[in-house]
């Protein structure tokens, strides 16, 4: 039995952080507004505030064809599908997808994250969904439990033309129903090489809390992208060496496995 005991729909606001390592230091920070949403409770999720709504029209909002398997409504299918690569069976789970919203008919999210908790809240899969600016798409996905919040994948997909398709990522989670702390680590043989953390606490759907997301981050989705090229240009400016984008790999999905103590 799914639960209910969450909100169909709640807002995490916060601040990401990027930072590569080498061949030089760089820094930046911004701050992110981001939805959680129950994706089997869509239509609650809609009605919660008069300025979101899901596959409609509104200031902000949830465009299913954004996600997974690009079909509209198709979202539970496409997660499951995921879950039963890494064997888990989802068929009973809440699953949860923290994104970032359409703001104003723009959308882009770099990251996705759904997570799916078994019918006493506990959770055992994540499905960590990149994107990246050419509209392209892969999955990593992890079984995680109470113990096991730190997980390898390797990397296969492309997502910054000043980063080789080689290494690591070292996702770690800490996820409450109040916070969402998330460090992603690039390591090349061994060694960080970027570092990239989601810190963001979760507010009630409300359309003022929305109204005040609006004025206070009027570019809360199309600054993502403004800040990928601008500190993409940085880079370049700095001598970071471009390389051209490779082919997709061959699957949608790479599994993630815990990190051994």
């Amino acid at each position: 039995m799914r639960s209910n005991a969450q909100p169909a729909l709640t807002i995490l606001k916060g601040q990401t952080v990027h930072a590569r390592y080498t061949p030089f230091e760089q820094r930046f920070q911004y701050g992110l507004f981001m939805v959680d949403v129950d994706i089997d409770r869509l239509e609650e999720a809609s009605a919660s505030s008069s300025v979101f709504s899901v596959d409609g029209v509104g200031l902000y909002g949830l465009n299913t064809k954004d996600h997974g398997d690009r079909v509209q409504g198709g979202l539970r299918v496409w997660a499951e599908e995921q879950f039963a690569e890494a064997e888990l069976d989802s068929s009973q789970w809440t699953i949860r997808l923290v994104t970032f919203p359409r703001h104003a008919f723009y959308r882009f999210a770099p990251l996705s994250v759904w997570f799916g908790s078994d019918d006493t809240g506990s959770l055992q899969g994540v499905i960590y969904e990149v994107n990246n600016t050419f509209g392209e798409s892969h999955a990593y996905v992890a079984r995680v439990d109470d113990n096991v919040r730190v997980v390898e994948a390797d990397k296969r997909f492309h997502v910054s033309p000043f980063f080789d398709v080689t290494g690591k990522y070292r996702f770690t989670l800490r996820r409450s129903d109040q916070q969402l702390s998330l460090v992603i680590d690039t390591l090349v043989n061994g060694q960080r090489t970027h570092m990239a953390s989601v810190s963001a606490k979760a507010l009630p759907a409300t359309s003022g809390n929305f109204m005040r997301a609006a004025i206070t981050q009027p570019l809360s989705a199309i600054g993502v992208t403004i800040g990928i090229h601008y500190e993409a240009l940085k880079l370049w400016l700095r001598g970071a060496k471009y390389r051209s984008k490779p082919a997709p790999p061959r699957t949608g999905q790479t599994l993630a496995h815990p990190v051994e103590k």
